[in-house]
């Protein structure tokens, strides 16, 4: 999931457990326009927060080529980067998609069914962390 600094889904996918890595870079680029307060709309983020899950230095360079600073956890290192104070933000949008009991478990067997419901929790959501809808 990518969200916005302030919690607003703007991407959701759906990976294995331990291929979550793999879709960072299709996220960042499927990123629709945010509107700001004045300009054009952005098209990037500026930083991409992510845990220690997505540490991989070909991602780090792919992305600074992409003009987005990587604050990414290292491996291996003490906890202490500070990276929890924002990263709470896309838990909790985590857990807003987890709010559908049936999300919670998975009880589909096919991957676009869990997805297409997936997809309908992030349009919930979208629904109801934004009065503009």
């Amino acid at each position: 999931m990518l969200t916005q600094a302030h919690g607003i889904p703007l991407r959701v996918s759906l990976t294995g457990g331990h291929n979550d890595v793999t879709q960072i870079l299709p996220l960042v680029d499927g990123v629709p326009p945010v509107r700001g307060k004045r300009g054009r709309p952005r098209r990037k983020p500026r930083a991409l927060y992510a845990d220690r899950g997505y540490d991989h230095d070909i991602y780090r360079r792919r992305l600074r080529e992409r003009g987005i600073v990587p604050k990414i956890a290292r491996r291996g290192e003490p906890h202490g980067s500070d990276l929890g104070r924002v990263r709470w933000v896309a838990e909790s949008a985590i857990a807003w998609l987890h709010g559908p009991r049936r999300l919670r478990t998975r009880w589909e067997t096919r991957d676009d069914m869990h997805d297409a419901f997936l997809q309908f929790a992030h349009c919930m959501t979208l629904a109801r962390k934004n009065p503009a809808f």
